[in-house]
């Protein structure tokens, strides 16, 4: 609906400033052009179902090959060469060459998308529509030539850049092994999943020093004996979930974000699609984006400097969550608790601390109230999509925290996951927006 909605006044424009020829260039600089190529590579790899780590991976190389095209447009914002690492020098325009750096935005955002997923014939298609509306505001020949090339030319480095990170030497490198001791994590139902992304933390940090700069506090020591401090935080995950409130329930399932979730009917197993904690975010981003009415320079610099944060608390999160290997609730539960007790979420196939909702969650908070403000009434309807009620906020930081604590309630983290967690992420993302500069 909204690409239809998009497409009828993208037509109406048209026709309206068609006596005008230079009108090609307001048209051209239409931010939803941005949003929607973000949304694209969402929508793909929502069907083809990426872990959220590899997700992270994905946002951060689009959307830095958008920023590093579309911030030509504007002389008061800078490149982020320099201070990624591994990246250095980028491709510049020609100075005497006009330029569309919305379109070489676009382009780049969509070439490195394509490169990055399985189903790139999704993103093809759109890829060639998208280019067709650019063209369909009257921009001349030469400009359209020139912005595709130069996207062609960013989305390549990006992508030399990408293919040093490590990410496909931890493809062959070995998988989690199960351990057979009573604390470690083990694979739960209905799917008992193997552990997924075991060697993320040797993935290439965007801005954070290493995988183990902001190692949080230990995990609390595992005990099976009553009365134990790891016993008293599994009996309290145990007791919340017998007695959540509708609105617990609500946030819970607000905040899932699971794509690796699996339903049962009779013998046969199915997978529900949903979007990743950190696509959640992403969309995050692109809503206030669209309230204060960001031109498409300020709206890649939001998805760049967002996406890196979001990709480097991933790093830092699985660090620790295959160095600590914390049993998740449901098993402990079962075992020493209450054998019939269930979750209200499914548990996702990793293991348990620190909590990936809480890391990733602060840290997006802090970016965004960084790049837009705090205090910051939004309504977020990410999840409308999958027939959940949009929940409504007044600030970023009120929604991560709300985020963290519904982990507790969906009954798959123990609480001091969710609070070292929050402290993890804030520490990330504040050395982040200390590092980062993209204005002059």
């Amino acid at each position: 609906m909204r690409k239809i909605i998009f497409l009828f006044l993208l037509v109406i424009s048209l026709f309206s400033c068609s006596l005008h020829p230079n009108n090609w260039k307001k048209l051209s600089e239409n931010p939803d052009f941005i949003h929607r190529s973000i949304n694209e590579v969402t929508e793909v790899m929502l069907y083809d179902i990426y872990s959220p780590p590899v997700a992270s991976r994905i946002y951060a190389y689009i959307s830095v090959a958008g920023y590093e095209a579309a911030v030509n447009g504007n002389h008061q914002f800078i490149s982020l060469a320099g201070q990624l690492h591994g990246l250095d020098s980028l491709p510049k325009p020609d100075p005497h060459k006009q330029y569309s750096f919305n379109l070489a935005a676009s382009q780049a955002i969509l070439n490195v998308g394509k490169t990055l997923v399985t189903s790139e014939g999704r993103i093809e298609e759109f890829h060639t529509k998208t280019m067709a509306q650019f063209k369909d505001t009257g921009m001349p020949n030469d400009v359209y030539e020139n912005s595709v090339d130069f996207g062609n030319r960013v989305a390549k480095r990006i992508l030399l850049w990408a293919a040093k990170d490590r990410y496909k030497q931890t493809r062959s490198l070995s998988k989690y092994d199960v351990l057979s001791d009573e604390g470690s994590w083990k694979p739960t139902p209905p799917a008992y999943m193997k552990a997924v992304e075991p060697n993320w933390n040797k993935i290439r940090p965007f801005v954070i020093d290493s995988a183990q700069q902001f190692k949080p506090l230990p995990a609390v020591a595992f005990s099976a004996k009553p009365g134990s401090k790891f016993y008293q935080q599994a009996l309290a995950v145990h007791d919340a979930g017998k007695h959540l409130s509708a609105e617990q329930e609500q946030i819970a399932n607000f905040w899932e974000c699971n794509p690796f979730k699996m339903n049962t009917n009779g013998h046969t197993m199915f997978a529900i699609k949903k979007l990743s904690p950190g696509g959640h975010w992403i969309n995050i981003g692109a809503l206030a984006c669209k309230k204060i009415h960001a031109d498409y320079v300020r709206t890649t610099e939001t998805y760049a400097c967002l996406s890196v944060v979001i990709a480097d608390a991933f790093i830092s999160c699985w660090d620790e969550k295959y160095r600590s290997k914390v049993i998740r609730p449901e098993t402990y539960i079962n075992q020493y608790i209450d054998q019939n007790w269930m979750p209200l979420l499914q548990t996702p196939p990793f293991p348990e601390y620190t909590s990936g909702h809480s890391v990733i969650s602060l840290a997006s908070a802090v970016m965004l109230t960084k790049l837009i403000g705090d205090n910051f009434n939004y309504a977020d309807s990410t999840e409308a999509q999958f027939g959940i009620p949009v929940r409504h906020f007044k600030s970023f930081n009120q929604a991560a925290k709300e985020a963290a604590i519904s982990r507790f309630y969906g009954g798959i983290h123990y609480m001091p996951s969710i609070i070292n967690g929050l402290d993890e992420g804030s520490k990330i993302a504040a050395f982040a927006a200390s590092k980062l500069k993209t204005r002059r």
